[in-house]
């Protein structure tokens, strides 16, 4: 079994790990941090390793592509563009470098590196990626690192410690409720993620009867609305599941009927468990606010690090939403959560599929 991360760490013992055939390369970043801090238009590259985006010459998928842009390609955009083009359902095209992309499969993103507190409480504490992706390693053993997953701008996790990284700087341990060996925990620069206070977790109008609160979601539309004693509180597109799976799969189109909220979770890993930096594994991990709703297939209503395609099927079978309205929803439905658990369970709000 892996050992622990050891809480001090060398820089003899950092040396040592290119006798591991790890170098110092290793742990360079993928981009430079000092040139994308002030950048408030940039978008990462969000899609399978094995696809690209295209350049198109127009604001027009039917217009000639250019060239392509490849997964986590850090892209600046000069401004947004509304098409009267097609795709009609979303409309939202960049100006970029060379001509267009289609902002489907592109996320906004920016650099902040955050203040890191001299130590924790006891306990786990939630946390924000807020850089494009922060890579994050394993300690099989002390001085042997492995590259694992690449955690996404705004995907949340779970820290349950401060420890020194292999560049003798502080680092996350992150706990992963999906990786169930207490010790197969992985790490990530303590700077690319924020502590998220417990002001921006309590629950909105708590004060109103759970009875008074419904949400509606049509499958047709690609709507969502959320009513508090009748009126709108929120209306936004969605993407549901799509209307076909692999054969042998759990069914990806989401299911339709009356249900409630009855599990929420503000960091969900999903996908596969393996640990593994094959960035063609289906493996999600630190999906933000997760509430779900059907608990046979594990449906739920949670934010979305991988696209921003809404308006038409795009899920496994769980309603994709922009992750700051994930988050209001994650704390305008009951029950109200228990922010120093990974998981809260109890018979909430109301939710009609249809």
């Amino acid at each position: 079994m892996p050992a622990k991360m050891s809480k001090k760490f060398s820089r003899r013992d950092f040396l040592k790990l290119s006798a591991l055939g790890l170098t110092s390369l290793a742990f360079r970043p993928a981009y430079d941090h000092g040139e994308l801090a002030d950048s408030e238009n940039i978008a990462r590259v969000a899609i399978d390793a094995t696809e690209s985006v295209s350049v198109y010459s127009q604001p027009d998928d039917e217009s000639t592509i250019k060239f392509q842009r490849f997964r986590d390609e850090i892209v600046n955009i000069y401004y947004e563009v509304i098409s009267d083009k097609s795709p009609e359902y979303n409309p939202l095209w960049y100006r970029v470098w060379g001509g267009y992309i289609h902002c489907a499969h592109m996320q906004r993103v920016k650099v902040q590196l955050n203040p890191v507190p001299e130590k924790l409480k006891e306990g786990i504490h939630l946390a924000e990626v807020t850089v494009p992706y922060a890579q994050s390693y394993l300690q099989r053993k002390p001085g042997e690192w492995t590259p694992v997953y690449r955690l996404y701008y705004g995907s949340t996790h779970w820290v349950s410690e401060i420890v020194e990284g292999p560049d003798e700087k502080p680092w996350y341990r992150i706990k992963d409720e999906l990786i169930g060996y207490e010790n197969l925990n992985y790490y990530i620069p303590a700077q690319q993620a924020r502590l998220i206070p417990s002001e921006e977790t309590s629950p909105i109008s708590p004060d109103v009867h759970p009875d008074k609160k419904y949400i509606e979601v049509s499958l047709a539309d690609q709507e969502l609305t959320a009513f508090e004693e009748g009126r709108v509180v929120l209306k936004t597109r969605i993407s549901s599941g799509l209307d076909y799976s692999p054969p042998g799969e759990i069914p990806w189109k989401t299911p339709t009927g009356r249900f409630n909220i009855q599990t929420k979770m503000p960091s969900k890993h999903m996908g596969g468990a393996e640990l593994t930096d094959d960035l063609t594994a289906y493996v999600l991990p630190g999906v933000p606010w997760a509430s779900f709703f059907e608990p046979e297939n594990g449906v739920a209503f949670h934010g979305t690090y991988w696209h921003q395609n809404f308006g038409i099927p795009m899920s496994h079978g769980c309603i994709n939403m922009k992750t700051e309205e994930a988050r209001w929803l994650y704390r305008w439905v009951t029950p109200a959560s228990d922010m120093s658990k990974m998981t809260t369970i109890g018979y909430g709000t109301q939710v009609h599929v249809y």
